[in-house]
């Protein structure tokens, strides 16, 4: 009954919005692509692939966006190589997401997942037929595991969370998830407080392996990375990373106070959308600060004060290994912040706002060890300055991160281990 109504009340959603959706795609490429494929037309590119010979079970993996896709991608190297008689697919819902998975995992096998469809999901599950669907943190979509359920089909959540942000909604609605969540396979959570939220939402079998972003290493140097190191000689990098609207702004207004500092360094900010890319590029044209974008890297040597705009997508992690000094976005505002170990790995200071609630376990495992600086709008470029100043704090305040991300390590190891439980437990029953 609830998956009735639901269902009706996503078609009545999709008749109202239909000619906001119609504008969409007539005025934006984005709102195009992948369209028919999120209708439930399974590309043909994909279905060569799985019919290769020989032909191997499936496993579907879904992964949102490009945070989700940076957190199984060890994962997925580690499939490939523990399960080599199954065939690995990987569905994404942004563009951004779907752009990172090609060239991360080769386009033949990537494809955008279809909205929560009946006859979408059916298509999909049809012509796939997947021996298990592996979904990255919290993806619940009723239809897409009512499906699975009726074919009999495993359903995984590895990286499993519930943020704080979250957790009132999921809550309030608990009563409407039960009936889906309850039919979940396994439950991989990040931490202990994501096991107990994701019990109470009536998850069965949940069990803590650990977060899979502290197994994820920047192994490939970004060409960014290469040119920026060419470019830079003498020159100490500030990174900015995934930062949001108002943020560049504050670090901009930051930016002579850290020049005063530190003579030689310069600044890279690296917004989190690319759709901000122009934005923030207008904002630096405005500053009166000199600066260049990501297309200039390599053309002339950096000069100090010099402002660095990395409109690009997937090399962010490798130049922060370049940073004198990491700042993590999306945590002077209030949208949850990003992941600090991407620099942290690299044994770079790393500072980030008061607004981590995204991160919460991470950044409170770093803030006890001592190995990450947490800020204001206000004191951001205080703190920043005060890490430019004394080198030897910030080298400790890195080296501090840096064993946080080591010893947390491990998740991926245990994920492949309950993936490959739960496929070797159906071998055994003869399952299909």
């Amino acid at each position: 009954m609830i998956l009735v109504l639901y269902n009706l009340a996503l078609l009545a959603v999709m008749v109202v919005s239909l000619p906001w959706w119609l504008f969409r795609m007539t005025t934006t490429q984005k709102y195009r692509e992948g369209l028919l494929g999120r209708l439930g037309f399974v590309p043909s590119k994909l279905v060569r692939w799985l019919r290769r010979e020989p032909v191997r079970p499936v496993i579907w993996l879904h992964a949102v966006s490009v945070g989700e896709v940076l957190a199984v991608s060890r994962l997925v190297a580690e499939l490939d190589v523990a399960l080599p008689g199954f065939q690995i697919v990987i569905s994404t819902t942004t563009r951004t997401g779907q752009k990172l998975a090609r060239e991360r995992f080769g386009a033949e096998r990537v494809f955008y997942s279809p909205l929560d469809l009946p006859w979408a999901v059916s298509a999909y599950l049809g012509s796939l037929k997947p021996v298990m669907l592996v979904l990255a943190e919290t993806e619940f979509w009723p239809n897409l595991l009512s499906g699975c359920y009726r074919r009999k089909i495993p359903v995984v959540v590895v990286n499993a969370r519930i943020s704080d942000r979250s957790w009132p909604r999921y809550l309030g609605l608990s009563r409407l998830w039960q009936p889906f969540l309850s039919r979940l396979t396994r439950v991989l959570a990040q931490s202990e407080i994501d096991a107990e939220r994701l019990m109470a939402l009536g998850c069965g079998d949940v069990s803590v392996t650990g977060n899979l972003k502290f197994d994820v290493r920047a192994t490939e140097e970004a060409e960014a990375t290469r040119l920026l190191r060419q470019s830079s000689d003498g020159v100490r990098l500030i990174v900015a990373g995934s930062t949001l609207d108002g943020e560049e702004a504050t670090l901009l207004e930051a930016w002579p106070l850290l020049q005063g500092a530190e003579i030689n360094v310069a600044l890279v900010i690296a917004p989190r959308h690319p759709e901000r890319f122009g934005d923030v590029a207008g904002l630096l044209e405005q500053s009166g600060f000199k600066w260049r974008r990501r297309g200039s890297f390599g053309r002339s040597e950096l000069a100090f004060g010099e402002v660095v705009l990395l409109d690009s997508i997937g090399e962010l992690a490798s130049v922060y290994s370049l940073a004198a000094v990491a700042f993590v976005g999306g945590s002077l505002v209030a949208a949850g912040g990003h992941n600090p170990l991407e620099p942290a790995q690299f044994g770079v200071p790393v500072v980030t706002g008061q607004h981590y609630a995204n991160f919460r376990a991470i950044v409170d495992t770093m803030r006890i060890a001592g190995g990450i600086q947490v800020a204001t709008p206000a004191t951001v470029g205080g703190v920043i300055a005060e890490l430019l100043s004394d080198p030897e704090a910030a080298r400790e305040l890195g080296e501090r991160g840096r064993r946080v991300f080591e010893e947390q390590a491990g998740a991926t190891e245990r994920t492949v281990a309950a993936i490959r439980e739960i496929l070797d437990e159906r071998s055994v029953r003869g399952t299909p």
